[in-house]
């Protein structure tokens, strides 16, 4: 059975978890591939919220087992709160939640050391979660990480080897002027967490081998969006991991083969959290009105998100990059009052016309783009069928899709589980001549 992918298209705060929600009553397995708690999916259901760092979006339903992949960098403490917060909700995760061997742990020092990176940049900082992601990613790379793995070494060596790093950390604290931290609370606070979390510890990957090969259906969730990917984003305003498809495959031990659907999703406008290049933001009334309108504020850190009209140019690049084969449209009702709606069609770079998402954060920065303006449909949108969607409503939806070469299946019109439409599969007749 193949294996669907769900891809962030743009800088992260598309609306996710909502389309994971959606697509995950109808699978087996939801599998977490890169980040940590840093990122914040938000699933409304009926008159409850439930906001999700590092538990799959899946959980909800109880016949989903949830997969933190080997990808991801998982803080054990807040990952215990959030279960615990979950099942305080009448959630049954028992049986249900598995955690990679290879995923590693944020510690209190990656915390530290986060934030006074953040607070040491001349430039204003990246605008990171200061959740110790970087850090943590960074010990990865250079081999000194701990990983799941070793909560099921013995106490003894646990608590030695946590130690150890301790010491070695507070050396870089103190350089820095900030406060050590004592190996033994923090070594006492992961022991504590290890009581919780190993029984959850797994390799998961000849687990999503087999439910692969048994026919049962697996669906792998991304955080962050494929402009902030490490190496194919805005960098250095960047997450710290491979958040576009081909992280999919590294963070879950999957193989490249066994993904036929890439779902892409983007908002039929754009925001972004944090500092960086953003060719289409608006910083005066339109600005403030897509925020307020669309509650455009971040899950994790509740700072408000930059906003702005919809980047077509960013938007064919990511698609060709993930090779995504069908869309999910977000937010669309938040279009609902404008009269007019914009959309960046190319960049002026100097006397150039670009139609690529340049490679170099320095030249997105010196872009013009490109509009064209589209009638708005001034009706609300929130629970309509597609058949009576406004015209220039399905008019916008099937200009962005020649727009970014790629057909759109699923159109959100609300944070509501049931505002959601879907366009069938095939010739895009379905939205109409």
């Amino acid at each position: 059975m193949p294996v669907t992918l769900v891809v962030g298209g743009q800088w992260g705060d598309e609306g996710k978890a909502k389309i994971i929600d959606y697509l995950a009553r109808d699978v087996d397995v939801v599998v977490r591939y890169q980040g940590g708690a840093n990122a914040g999916h938000t699933v409304v259901v009926g008159s409850e919220k439930f906001a999700f760092h590092q538990v799959p979006s899946g959980i909800l339903y109880p016949k989903v087992t949830c997969v933190l992949g080997g990808g991801m960098v998982i803080d054990p403490l807040a990952l215990v709160a959030e279960i615990d917060g979950i099942v305080s909700r009448g959630v049954d995760t028992t049986g249900r939640i598995l955690v990679s061997a290879q995923a590693h742990l944020v510690l209190p020092y990656h915390v530290l050391l986060d934030c006074d990176s953040e607070d040491r940049r001349s430039d204003g900082g990246i605008g990171t979660t200061r959740k110790g992601i970087a850090p943590a990613y960074a010990d990865k790379a250079r081999r000194e990480g701990i990983r799941m793995a070793d909560l099921l070494r013995t106490p003894a060596s646990l608590r030695d080897l946590v130690s150890d790093r301790v010491r070695e950390n507070n050396r870089i604290l103190k350089a820095r002027g900030l406060k050590p931290l004592s190996p033994k609370k923090v070594a006492d606070s992961i022991m504590a967490a290890r009581a919780r979390l190993a029984p959850l510890v797994a390799d998961t990957r000849p687990v999503l081998w087999d439910a692969v090969a048994a026919g049962r259906r697996v669906l792998c969730e991304g955080a962050q969006g494929s402009l902030l990917d490490i190496d194919h984003g805005t960098y250095p305003y960047v997450t710290s991991s491979s958040c576009t498809a081909g992280g999919a495959a590294t963070g879950t031990g999957l193989p490249p083969s066994a993904f036929d659907r890439i779902v892409g999703i983007f908002k039929a406008y754009c925001t972004r959290v944090g500092n960086g290049p953003f060719p289409t933001e608006e910083t005066g009334s339109v600005g403030e009105k897509l925020r307020e309108i669309g509650r455009e504020y971040g899950t994790t850190t509740g700072r408000p998100r930059r906003c702005g009209w919809f980047d077509a140019v960013a938007a064919r690049t990511v698609v060709k990059l993930n090779g995504m084969t069908d869309i999910a449209l977000t937010k669309l009702d938040v279009l609902d009052t404008f009269p007019s709606v914009k959309v960046c069609n190319a960049y002026r770079m100097g006397k150039r016309t670009v139609d690529v998402f340049p490679a170099d954060a320095r030249d997105v920065e010196q872009v013009t783009p490109k509009y064209e303006t589209l009638p708005g449909w001034k009706e609300a949108t929130a629970g309509r069928r597609l058949e009576d969607l406004p015209r220039p409503a399905i008019d916008y939806i099937r200009h962005l899709e020649g727009l970014v070469a790629c057909p759109i299946h699923l159109v959100s019109l609300g944070p509501e589980r049931s505002a959601m439409v879907r366009i069938p599969r095939g010739p895009s007749t379905a939205l109409g001549a």
